[in-house]
């Protein structure tokens, strides 16, 4: 992929005197227009959204097709960035994002403080069938995932604009072949809806030397939309900063 990595990145409350960076990564299909509230109130942080292509200020780009290809892009893009110590939150396809983008930072001598796999449960990889392509069913499964409610997804002009990168991140997710290494120096923490039977698995235990935390929080698959996890952010993320470590 080759794109301007300015374009990558969103952070809607700028806050110079942050001491740390927090990094958000959408689910399929989402943009960074999921977190534009986020930084409004986790008031400690500085918080910018991933953007990926196909998407929102992105759509005269095509989604893309490669999860590793796109961590790349997106760690070019974070690189300047790495003054302050970064922390990454990836939600669902967010969290192998989030993954692989802070591997290729570590590449270059750039160690994340902690990465929030939301939506992703400490298990062995399941073995996955091909990309569900199949334009209702899709909207039948975002639904019921509490991702958007059944009168948007209803409308045609939303199906027509989502549509095309909802499937195109799932075949990138189903392309997708982890490989074990690098291993990761930061800690983990897991965060899963108690009615979410749609998880991400992936063996965090094993992905890093740093302890893995599982939270399990109410709510289904989309349980931050409710109930975003401010609390277990500041909480994690206070000891994090410089002179606390």
């Amino acid at each position: 992929m080759t794109t301007d990595t300015s374009r990558c990145l969103v952070c809607d409350t700028p806050r110079p005197d942050a001491s740390i960076r927090l990094v958000c990564f959408p689910h399929a299909a989402g943009s960074a227009a999921f977190y534009r509230t986020w930084g409004q109130s986790l008031t400690e942080v500085e918080v910018h959204a991933v953007q990926y292509p196909g998407r929102a200020d992105r759509f005269d780009e095509e989604p893309p097709h490669d999860l590793v290809g796109l961590a790349t892009e997106i760690a070019d893009a974070l690189e300047p960035l790495a003054d302050l110590p970064l922390a990454f939150f990836g939600h669902s396809l967010g969290a192998p994002v989030a993954l692989e983008t802070a591997r290729a930072l570590q590449r270059r001598g750039i160690y994340i403080d902690h990465l929030f796999a939301s939506g992703s449960r400490d298990a062995p990889l399941p073995k996955l069938s091909g990309p569900e392509e199949d334009p209702d069913q899709l909207l039948k499964d975002l639904v019921r995932m509490g991702g958007t409610d059944a009168e948007m997804a209803a409308d045609p002009i939303f199906q027509e604009v989502v549509m095309p990168y909802l499937i195109a991140d799932g075949r990138m997710f189903h392309s997708y072949d982890m490989a074990p290494e690098p291993v990761l120096r930061c800690p983990v923490t897991t965060i899963v809806g108690d009615q979410d039977d749609d998880t991400d698995l992936r063996p965090w235990s094993a992905l890093t030397t740093m302890p893995v935390q599982q939270v399990g929080v109410p709510g289904n698959h989309f349980y931050l939309i409710a109930d975003p996890p401010y609390a277990l952010l500041r909480e994690t993320l206070s000891g994090s900063r410089p002179g606390s470590r």
